[in-house]
């Protein structure tokens, strides 16, 4: 089988490896375990590695390097007029030659590969929305395109749309998926987390505006001026960087927030199983990874209910859903340490919900929508 990708995730080639970010490639080594042939449609960019980039595990891949464009400005509008019909031509060829069709949606190539998947009804397809499939939230125009193509079994044939959390009035192609990053043998056994002493807390993801690190810090920090022993260890990086730290030494808060940077996957784990909770108030989300890891670890989330972070704490038994109000907040997280019972229900409940979803279990299921086609061998 030869299977073809078209995504926007930017990737760099060294040393004649294709590198990209580490979750998004783990993810895509377990697709193409089982298939000949790949063929890669991605943006390249000229940089080194990063301790959060991964390399593709497959021996026989056709890389077909295409532009990254923006629609953010009227710069950016005339750019891509000129770079479209250049990426569609590639996306196009990629996929006549393919015998099954991937997307990874959304984005700007996502949107590209919409379009140009409705000229092949016959290929199986599967496309992956890891962003926030909820109808009601507020998306930018381009998501909703993407979501209501995906949902048009008119247009979109032979395709099944993996999306995160259950939606109600869904197409019938619409299929609710999760992703993993642990295996069954890193099961390994929980040390309970005491609700006395220190109080540790992390925040794993990209340090931006829409993902609130700073609402995170001074969670924290109000808890810290409430008597409580606290730490804030946020590992990521992000053009927010500067102004957290500019917070963290204006507000005196050295000895209570750290900010870690990238770091590799066993740190972060590390961090997790040290960790009694994990903070996450973003804006949007698909499925939240760092929260999701971090229940396996037992840490009790803290998150915006936002696309399926709801089902995911099982509407607060799981986990505290966020009110973005820092009085509010701040009771709500109180209440957990001044009550052990509750604290340690949670964290139970979170781990033995999280340990259901490893690569093992992933892994079948990507293997039960590939054996669908044809012209699949196993």
């Amino acid at each position: 089988m030869t299977f073809a990708i078209i995504t926007h995730v930017p990737h760099i080639i060294e040393r004649n490896n294709y590198f990209a970010y580490a979750p998004y490639v783990s993810e895509m080594n377990v697709w193409t375990k089982y298939v000949e042939e790949l063929i890669l449609v991605a943006p390249i960019v000229m940089s080194e590695t990063t301790l959060v980039d991964k390399a593709y595990q497959h021996q026989n891949i056709k890389f077909i390097a295409i532009e990254r464009f923006d629609v953010l400005s009227l710069k950016g509008v005339f750019s891509a007029v000129l770079k479209i019909p250049r990426i569609s031509w590639k996306i196009f060829k990629a996929m006549k030659n393919a015998d099954h069709i991937h997307l990874r949606c959304p984005g700007n190539i996502g949107l590209l590969g919409c379009f140009i998947q409705v000229l092949f009804p016959n290929t199986p397809k599967t496309a992956k929305y890891a962003g926030n499939w909820d109808p009601r939230s507020k998306q930018p125009l381009t998501y909703k395109l993407q979501q209501w193509i995906l949902s048009n079994t008119l247009l979109t044939r032979n395709m099944q749309v993996l999306v995160y959390g259950h939606w109600k009035n869904s197409s019938t192609n619409i299929r609710s998926f999760f992703t993993a990053t642990y295996t069954e043998l890193e099961k390994l056994p929980i040390s309970k987390k005491e609700v006395k002493g220190r109080i540790d807390f992390v925040f794993v993801g990209t340090l931006v505006k829409g993902k609130h690190p700073l609402y995170a810090i001074q969670l924290v920090e109000l808890l810290s001026k409430n008597g409580y022993d606290v730490r804030l260890s946020l590992y990521g990086e992000g053009i927010e960087r500067t102004a957290l730290e500019q917070y963290i030494i204006a507000n005196q808060l050295e000895a209570v927030i750290e900010l870690q940077g990238n770091q590799s996957k066993d740190t972060v784990q590390k961090a997790y199983q040290n960790s009694h909770f994990v903070v996450l108030p973003s804006d949007s989300e698909g499925w939240p990874k760092a929260i999701a890891e971090g229940m396996f670890w037992g840490c009790v989330p803290l998150a915006t209910p936002v696309s399926c972070v709801p089902f995911m704490l099982d509407q607060g038994k799981r986990g505290v859903l966020l009110a973005m109000d820092l009085e509010k907040d701040v009771r709500k997280t109180e209440t957990l340490l001044n009550n052990k019972t509750d604290f340690n229900a949670k964290s139970e409940n979170a781990s033995n919900w999280s340990r259901n979803y490893t690569l093992d279990v992933f892994e079948r299921e990507i293997l039960g929508l590939l054996k669908q086609d044809s012209k699949f061998k196993n």
